[in-house]
């Protein structure tokens, strides 16, 4: 799920709105969309072949079997699946795994609750690809360099980590100023992939034989155990397509698909057959057929371009790992963390610390444990794979029920797809013990820690719900018995409008004082990915003193207190923050011995909290106007 620093949202990202700038949009998809899948030729072929060498497999046969699975993969998963279907899937303009989830749930109730485990599963997959694909990219380009010399070998690792660390350590500064070069970097790559291929097809032209689906299907079938692991290799060849969905409401599916139609497939296409050509020709260059395709002048120029296209796919996948998380904060996934907004211009430029700390550290320990890209890939595909199975499967419901499918049709399309991509999954499932195991950890960890975080938000409401009243009781109550009033604006913050706010409660104990006008402010996250404009603020007033204020904001959208009230403005309420106090209850949570959560679920919980960032922070509220209001509660 990455963001784009080259595109704009509204009107810019509609196609049929500007016809003209289809070809820049698509432009800009090469290098966020298609920049991981653009640099699976450096190993995916790679990979797959020389295990078949080792396993005792003739070349041609092989070579022929292999190019066969990899260009049916490019056919049917990514051009089929994503590039036909899943683009059309889109959440008001939106795409994603949370957007997918949404919108199955928004068109199939009684599956609400499944999709909800597969968006959260979803989500979590994706981390682990976010820790590998960096590693993977960034080390297959930089190993081009041992064919310039070998005496360059002991490098690859150190400046590999050089590279990535430099990447990471400027994510704090936004990629604005150099977005607006990825496009153009992967256009480059995309010629050279063509042309490197384009060269070198004519060395065995029997590699077209590989367009024949029976050529990858008898593969499959007379190599058992060996044909189904090498399965797991060609997989190589396509991750990455799961990101163009994510891509989908920052350049819209007309670019998408001229992009891919245009520039993307043909280069691969054009690329791995004229390695698979090489590979039957001279069978040496099985050692790196990527780089061997080019010229030795050239050698060090392909290095240097592959490494940028690393970095810009590595890029892609970084800033996809900030979108999901605020996605899942939005939804009440994860605890808060702290949002710093890198650019005015764009919105989709945001920067988590936290996140970008531990994906710097995984990615790190991946570069050292690991050391090479041939060792990674065993651990690379299972969590993309895993990723695709699941928006299939969401992908069921959308078409059945949104788009009113006739269940017999929408079988009939999910139910082939559904079986490759459980096929892929299977046979990356083998490399669990090679390093698969990586991002099944890493994807348990974060699914483990969402459910405790849902789980034990869900118990906190409960047993604060026991302390707080009905909002109408209180205001009755007031009304009849009016306490002193002190000048100004009072604001309380809740995340339940029918029930007062713990902060009034005990603002009205303790000090026994209520302003002269008091507004509850309640902010809510709704199933789709932007709220509109005129839909964001809604005020209702619920006596002489009160007002209610609902804030609506989508799962893409960070919210923010100041632009609330400009909304608030041009309803007839008007807040002077300098005459404002804003209320919020700090909740200082205890363990108990009849907790509902298992006792270190409770322990996970309690310490997620207190790592949440503070509610004045997230909100924006201007720090010297905030009063908190502490309270103990037992979970």
């Amino acid at each position: 799920m990455a963001q784009s620093s080259a595109a704009t949202r509204g009107a810019e990202t509609d196609p049929d709105a500007h016809p003209g700038k289809i070809w820049a949009l698509a432009l800009a998809s090469l290098g966020v969309a298609y920049g991981d899948i653009g640099t699976s030729p450096l190993y995916a072929l790679r990979e797959a072949v020389q295990y078949s060498m080792k396993s005792g497999l003739s070349a041609r046969y092989a070579v022929i079997g292999i190019l066969s699975l990899v260009l049916w993969s490019l056919f049917l998963i990514v051009t089929l699946k994503y590039i036909i279907i899943l683009l059309r899937a889109d959440n008001r303009g939106e795409g994603g795994t949370f957007a997918l989830m949404a919108l199955g749930q928004s068109a199939s109730k009684r599956a609400a609750p499944l999709l909800s485990v597969l968006g959260v599963i979803g989500a979590s997959f994706f981390y682990g690809d976010a820790m590998l694909t960096p590693a993977i990219s960034v080390l297959s380009a930089i190993e081009g360099i041992e064919l310039v010399t070998p005496v360059l070998q002991p490098v690859v690792v150190p400046v590999a980590l050089v590279v990535l660390i430099g990447l990471f350590t400027l994510q704090s500064h936004g990629t604005a100023k150099v977005g607006v070069f990825f496009g153009p970097i992967t256009l480059v790559l995309f010629a050279a992939l063509a042309i490197g291929g384009l060269s070198h097809i004519v060395d065995d032209p029997r590699v077209f034989w590989a367009f024949n689906p029976y050529n990858a299907v008898e593969f499959l079938a007379q190599n058992g155990l060996i044909g189904f692991t090498i399965l797991g290799l060609v997989f190589l060849a396509v991750t990455g397509a799961e990101s163009l969905y994510a891509d989908l409401g920052h350049f819209g599916h007309k670019p998408l698909q001229f992009a891919w139609g245009t520039v993307v497939l043909p280069a691969l296409v054009l690329n791995y057959l004229g390695q698979g050509a090489l590979v039957l020709s001279h069978p040496h260059a099985m050692d790196n057929p990527f780089f061997l395709l080019y010229p030795k002048w050239a050698l060090l120029p392909m290095v240097c371009l592959a490494t940028l296209a690393t970095v810009v796919a590595s890029q892609a996948v970084i800033t996809g790992a900030f979108s999901v998380t605020r996605q899942a904060m939005q939804l009440g996934l994860l605890p808060r963390f702290s949002i710093q907004h890198t650019s005015e211009s764009v919105e989709g430029q945001i920067y988590l610390p936290r996140v970008n700390h531990l994906l710097l550290a995984g990615v790190i320990v991946m570069v050292i444990v690991f050391r090479t890209s041939s060792n990674l890939a065993a651990a690379y595909g299972v969590s993309v794979s895993g990723t695709m199975v699941i928006s299939s499967a969401m992908a069921f419901f959308v078409i059945w029920r949104a788009w009113k499918w006739p269940l017999w049709k929408t079988l009939l399309l999910i139910v082939p797809l559904l079986a490759i991509e459980l096929a892929f999954f299977s046979a990356n499932m083998l490399k669990i013990f090679e390093g698969g195991w990586v991002p099944l950890l890493v994807g348990s960890l974060l699914a483990l820690i969402m459910y405790t975080w849902v789980r034990g938000s869900s118990v906190l409401m409960r047993a604060t719900r026991k302390n707080e009243a009905e909002l109408d009781w209180l205001l009755r109550k007031l009304e009849a018995k009016p306490p002193h009033r002190v000048p100004g604006t009072a604001v309380f913050l809740t995340g339940d409008p029918t029930h007062a706010p713990t902060s009034l409660m005990h603002n009205l104990k303790h000090n026994r004082v209520l302003h002269e006008r008091n507004i509850i402010l309640s902010i809510k996250t709704v199933d789709m990915p932007r709220v509109p404009r005129h839909e964001r603020v809604t005020t209702e007033k619920l006596g002489d003193d009160f007002t209610l204020v609902i804030a609506r904001y989508g799962f893409m959208e960070t919210p923010s207190v100041p632009k609330i009230f400009d909304h608030c403005r041009r309803k007839d309420l008007n807040v002077d923050f300098s005459a404002t106090s804003f209320f919020l209850s700090r909740r200082s949570l205890k363990k108990t011995m009849k907790s509902e959560m298992p006792r270190w679920q409770e322990r996970l919980f309690i310490w997620l909290a207190r790592k949440s960032e503070d509610a004045t922070e997230y909100f924006q509220i201007p720090t010297d106007r905030v009063v908190e209001v502490g309270t103990q509660v037992a979970v």
